[in-house]
């Protein structure tokens, strides 16, 4: 098998479709031809500015629109920011994703501090993420120049589905940014999240989406939406632990060398259901008892995990040796 970016929409249907057993079982042997089964990426999220968004995602609580009842705060101090990382480091995380909610980045005294901040949280030897909106290439560029390893921005749902959720920006501009991303030499973080409504061919336009980029984002969110009350979604019903495994081991059958990530919605996961998803295929998760503002399972309930399932967190900078080692791999 090898790594594929002309995948059709029905191939991949005909995938996500399959029974669920025989789907986990394939998505399974696919991880372990192309990853270690058992090394799981742990990443802390911190939110460096909270609220305030002038986006309508009907998801967020962060959009200034809604009333949510969450406090917004202006950007962190850059020293904060690094103590924050520090803790991380020590609890075992590798990844430290910065999140600010703004609609775009702008060239201001603001992205000067998160520059500094990038330097500051790379001198501590971890893969350092933000996801601040949508940004231009010579931003990323400016980025990259800082120590950033990887951008996060999210395509959240299918293009047909999208302007059921947002209606303040494209589609298009979505992947413009992970163009942008990409084209500076960063690390790209693109995922989506299930349970906003849609049907299940919204679901496989996601992975369609992603799996037929040029290049596979290296890693790859699967989020359960969190219905936040005052958003337009409060009243939604969680999405069960089986439609997470299809997405899971979809994305896993499609992007072999992805890190697909178990993100939002683990906190109602008992351990049982987390296993199911790391059989299928995912190797990367958020630690950390929130997700910029969604509550997530704490270290210790993680490290807990870990060691029943015997799994060991991802050492940093692993995705070049992989990517050789399984390139290699790939074409015997």
């Amino acid at each position: 098998m090898q790594v594929r970016n002309n995948w059709t929409f029905e191939e991949i249907k005909a995938i996500y479709q399959k029974p669920l057993l025989e789907l986990m079982y394939e998505a399974s042997a696919v991880h372990q031809k192309f990853n270690r089964i058992g090394e799981v990426q742990v990443n802390t999220l911190l939110s460096v500015k909270t609220g305030g968004c002038p986006e309508d995602c009907a998801y967020c609580p962060q959009a200034a629109r809604y009333n949510t009842g969450l406090k917004a705060h202006k950007l962190l101090d850059v020293d904060d920011v690094i103590s924050k990382a520090s803790e991380a480091k020590e609890n075992g995380s590798t990844r430290f994703c910065m999140g600010a909610a703004w609609r775009e980045v702008r060239d201001n005294k603001d992205f000067d501090k998160v520059l500094e901040m990038v330097s500051g949280v790379n001198q501590l030897g971890m893969e350092v993420c933000c996801t601040m909106g949508m940004l231009t290439e010579e931003q990323a560029i400016r980025l990259k120049n800082a120590g950033l390893y990887a951008y996060n921005h999210n395509i959240d749902t299918s293009e047909e589905h999208y302007d059921k959720v947002i209606t303040t920006r494209t589609y298009q501009d979505r992947l413009n940014t992970i163009g942008n991303i990409r084209k500076a030499g960063i690390s790209v973080c693109s995922g989506g999240i299930i349970g906003l409504g849609e049907n299940e061919d919204a679901r496989i336009g996601m992975i369609y989406t992603l799996a037929t980029l040029p290049q596979h984002p290296e890693s790859v969110p699967v989020n359960a939406l969190v219905a936040v009350e005052g958003t337009p979604l409060e009243d939604m019903k969680r999405v069960s632990v089986f439609d997470m495994v299809r997405m899971i081991a979809t994305a896993r059958i499609t992007m072999p060398l992805t890190l697909v990530r178990l993100s939002a919605g683990r906190l109602d996961m008992p351990v049982a259901e987390q296993a199911l998803c790391f059989f299928a295929g995912a190797n990367s998760i958020f630690a950390g008892d929130k997700l910029l503002t969604t509550p997530n399972p704490s270290f210790a309930d993680d490290q807990s995990m870990f060691e029943l399932l015997g799994l060991r967190p991802r050492v940093a900078f692993k995705q070049e040796e992989v990517s050789a080692e399984t390139s290699c791999c790939a074409n015997h």
